[in-house]
């Protein structure tokens, strides 16, 4: 008996945790309440585009690509090696910010991200799979902003 409830115990704290994944809306929500619709001529469906090819709208998303050394970290993967910790940190902030599921830093980050040359570009996922899309619209279909 004894060795069943241990082994129980056990089983539930080797056992791997979910990951922290906001809901379509609530990932638009945030983001407008953020400033991002329409930041810099991007419609908030964009962000939501993004969102979701960058990280399935998973705030604590870590992505390590060894082989070319760089991270990136949070609901859009942010990089490492040119805008939180590493490199030139040009967001000047951690990267564990970027985890934050109230996404303020994510936010921030962003805006900064987004004002550079090469705008929403920065991300090849978006200019892939957003960018040209004429089903934009369906990222906030149902939410009730």
């Amino acid at each position: 008996m004894k060795a069943s409830v241990v082994f129980s115990l056990l089983g539930f704290l080797v056992a791997p945790s979910a990951a922290y994944v906001l809901g379509r809306c609530t990932v638009a929500k945030k983001l407008r309440e953020g400033g991002l619709d329409y930041f810099e001529g991007y419609s908030l469906e964009n962000w939501v585009c993004l969102a979701y090819f960058e990280s399935k709208f998973n705030p604590t998303a870590v992505y390590e690509n060894a082989p070319d050394g760089y991270a990136g970290f949070g609901l859009f993967q942010i990089r490492n090696d040119g805008w939180c910790d590493h490199g030139k940190n040009l967001c000047r902030m951690s990267c564990s910010e970027m985890l934050n599921p109230n996404l303020k830093k994510t936010i921030e980050c962003v805006k900064i991200i987004v004002k550079g040359k090469e705008g929403m570009g920065a991300w090849p996922t978006w200019s892939q799979n957003c960018q040209l899309s004429d089903t934009l619209g369906r990222w906030l279909d149902g939410c009730k902003m």
